[in-house]
């Protein structure tokens, strides 16, 4: 049978967009980082972007699509190596009254192999922003795989894997419980959010960490990378419809507003709390607002994700001060925006999910009462709790046999030159030495230890 082409269409170019929020969550992370960790940063996502693709071809996609294996746990292998899925015929078609499909409807699957794939390469590079400057290169590749097999394809059947559509039987949040995640506030965000948590605890903090100054060094790289996020992010969400249909459409409206409410509301709380608004603020409000509003675009109507962004912006701002009162290192607010923003997102929809949205429930506040808030509620939690015990004892298996954490030596020089022999800035030629800073030479000493200062 012949697919929708504007269907399919639409599904690529939202594949294309997501994939773009990776090169742009490199360049967010990479300038939220001091100079001397900026190539190892965006190295740890695009490491991410080349494992997790093939992973995903091998068997990551059966084991998130693929029929259930029981419990609505986790998928089978009979997609392993996307056996038969070239020459399939469409899924998500449209049928008749008597249940027959439609010719001219649907997508192909490897459109929706290509969709989902570029989900699960940015939740594992979201992860590493809770690390920053302190991971040994090899030993987070060796996590990422081992975490992306363990914990994020088996969450991602739990939550996405309906039944009927990529195999008989899917996964037990999606079918079960009915909790709403449209487009991965649970498996995306919460996951990689409690995920960053266990490995800044494995790890521990970074040297100097509240003692010492550690501010971004480049802001213009995290309002790029910010900006790219966000146009990434239509993709994200509206691409999460699986067709050019009016779900869309309300997708792209919400992820619009409660991304722009969100940034105004970090700002409005730096305002008031600081004194000044940033344009971290802004970028970090931005991504807070993306966060939140993913898992509940198809749930709310454009003024509850006004209502959503905006509650976003001010929780995930007084969030990120949670590690300086707990004693924990997450470099890069991972926690305090990715696991914060998506808990509020999941929440949310518990009480402001109307059905005039798509989704078709109402919330508490629109006299649904408590009915789906206890869905988000057990949705979210248990999401947590498997990433969070799963990347902990993962990292720690990693740490004591491979060992997780570059040298203090090391981490003091700078983990771009002592792991990848490279510096991020040409800082310009030293005569008499030898050596021309930036171009990744180790030949003279002292002109180094200057090129760090």
């Amino acid at each position: 049978m012949t697919p929708s082409s504007g269907d399919t269409a639409w599904v690529l170019t939202s594949a294309a967009l997501v994939l773009l929020m990776t090169p742009g969550l490199a360049l967010f992370y990479g300038g939220m980082v001091r100079a001397k960790s900026v190539l190892n940063m965006m190295m740890m996502s695009f490491g991410a972007l080349g494992l997790i693709s093939v992973l995903w071809v091998l068997y990551g996609y059966s084991l998130s699509f693929g029929n259930d294996v029981g419990g609505g746990l986790v998928g089978n292998l009979d997609f392993a190596g996307l056996k038969g899925l070239m020459s399939a015929d469409p899924i998500l078609q449209a049928t008749t009254t008597a249940g027959k499909a439609i010719d001219g409807t649907g997508i192909p699957p490897l459109a929706f192999v290509a969709f989902q794939a570029v989900f699960a390469i940015i939740t594992v590079a979201l992860i590493s922003g809770a690390i920053a400057d302190r991971a040994k290169f090899g030993s987070w590749m060796v996590f990422a795989g081992i975490w992306a097999t363990v914990v994020y394809f088996p969450v991602a059947h739990w939550v996405f894997a309906f039944d009927g559509v990529t195999g008989d039987t899917g996964g037990w949040i999606a079918n079960r419980l009915k909790a709403i995640d449209f487009a991965g506030g649970t498996a995306v965000h919460i996951n990689a959010g409690a995920a960053g948590l266990a490995l800044a605890l494995v790890l521990g903090k970074r040297i100097g960490f509240n003692r010492e100054p550690m501010r971004p060094h480049n802001l213009t790289l995290v309002m790029i990378g910010a900006g790219l996020l966000w146009f990434g992010w239509f993709g994200f969400n509206a691409g999460s419809a699986v067709a050019a249909n009016g779900t869309a459409a309300v997708a792209w409206v919400n992820t619009l507003v409660a991304t722009a409410a969100a940034s105004l509301a970090w700002l409005a709380t730096e305002k008031i709390r600081d004194g000044h608004a940033t344009s971290l603020g802004a970028a970090s409000g931005v991504v807070a607002g993306l966060v939140a509003i993913t898992p509940a675009c198809s749930a709310v109507n454009p003024v509850g994700a006004i209502a959503v962004g905006a509650i976003a912006g001010i929780v995930c701002a007084l969030a990120i001060g949670m590690k300086y009162k707990l004693g924990y290192d997450d470099s890069l607010d991972v926690v305090g925006v990715h696991l914060v923003g998506g808990l509020a997102g999941t929440l949310l929809i518990g009480l402001l999910a109307t059905k005039d949205a798509p989704a078709g429930v109402d919330g508490l506040f629109f006299g649904g009462g408590v009915d789906q808030l206890w869905r988000q509620a057990v949705a979210a939690g248990a999401v947590l709790v498997f990433s969070f015990v799963g990347a902990y004892v993962i990292g720690k298996l990693v740490d004591v046999t491979i060992g997780f954490r570059i040298t203090e030596e090391a981490e003091i020089q700078g983990i771009d030159l002592t792991t990848h022999a490279e510096t991020a800035y040409e800082l310009g030629s030293v005569t008499g030495s030898g050596y021309r800073a930036g171009a990744g030479s180790l030949q003279d000493t002292t002109t180094r230890e200057k090129v760090q200062a």
